[in-house]
């Protein structure tokens, strides 16, 4: 496997996040509502696709929606409904990291819902998300495929780096000992699911950074956004205050009176003794 040179990746990330911006520019100035659902296995580079999007967006435009385990309420209500409250508005665009499908894979292979249960979701799931497209929302399903030898050495990784160990749940370890029985869950749901309306895109993740560029590559491609026009942007000078002197009737600059930095509780400067 051949690395992408370090200088190539944050080049060709620089000029793929300026466009993510223009497209956030057009889904504002047009309205649009999308969509994108990052799936895949457990450490299979999902969290560092999403983190290089939003990375240069408004979070006002741009969220990112990863939903805990449902509590007491939400384990009685229909299953779609806690996500149905993360979808967007008019000009928003909405990460899912991990979605509805979490039905599929952790909840199928480890017993968190009954075989009924998984039977009424595969079979909903589709005129779900027909719906979602009919109502004018662009729906975009990517499934990060990560090998087994990579996903073992991103876990080892993880357990010894200590700004990483908050990856690892209880789950996740859990999760190392089923692997067929994930293969076998996400093809199942692959097969169900993958609808001309919102089909299935796979990102082969076994390289994060080459991964990276070919998935936000691929979303621009799927995207018809368009450059927005505005107007340069022209930076007032500083309004400074004008006090009327009592001797003259001109107008005298003067410097704004203002309290000591001693009056404040200033953030000790640690730095310094480095």
């Amino acid at each position: 496997m051949t690395e992408l040179p370090k200088k190539v990746y944050e080049k060709e990330l620089l000029r793929l996040q300026i466009e993510l911006v223009k497209l956030q520019e057009w889904v504002v100035a047009t309205g649009a509502r999308l969509v994108v659902i990052f799936e895949g296995r457990d450490a299979a580079g999902k969290g560092g696709a999403i983190k290089r999007i939003t990375e240069a967006l408004n979070p006002r435009v741009c969220r990112v929606a990863a939903l805990p385990k449902p509590n007491e309420r939400e384990r009685g209500q229909w299953y779609f409904q806690r996500y149905v409250h993360h979808l967007p508005s008019h000009g928003e665009i909405v990460l899912f990291d991990r979605s509805w499908y979490n039905r599929a894979g952790v909840e199928r292979v480890l017993g968190f819902c009954s075989p009924d249960e998984l039977h009424t979701f595969l079979m909903g799931c589709p005129s779900f998300e027909r719906l979602l497209v009919a109502e004018g929302i662009q729906l975009v399903k990517y499934w990060f495929s990560v090998s087994q030898d990579e996903q073992e050495k991103r876990f080892q990784e993880r357990a010894s780096n200590p700004l990483k160990t908050w990856k690892l749940s209880p789950i996740d370890i859990e999760s190392r000992k089923y692997w067929d029985a994930y293969s076998q869950a996400k093809d199942d749901m692959m097969q169900a699911t993958d609808i001309p309306e919102a089909p299935w895109y796979v990102v082969e993740a076994d390289e994060k950074h080459k991964a990276r560029l070919n998935c936000i590559q691929h979303l621009l491609s799927l995207v018809p956004y368009e450059p927005v026009r505005k107007e340069s942007i022209k930076l007032p000078a500083i309004k400074l205050n004008k006090l009327k002197s009592k001797k003259a009737s001109s107008h005298t600059k003067k410097t704004l009176d203002r309290p000591p930095k001693i009056a404040q509780r200033l953030v000790p400067d640690y730095i310094a003794a480095l």
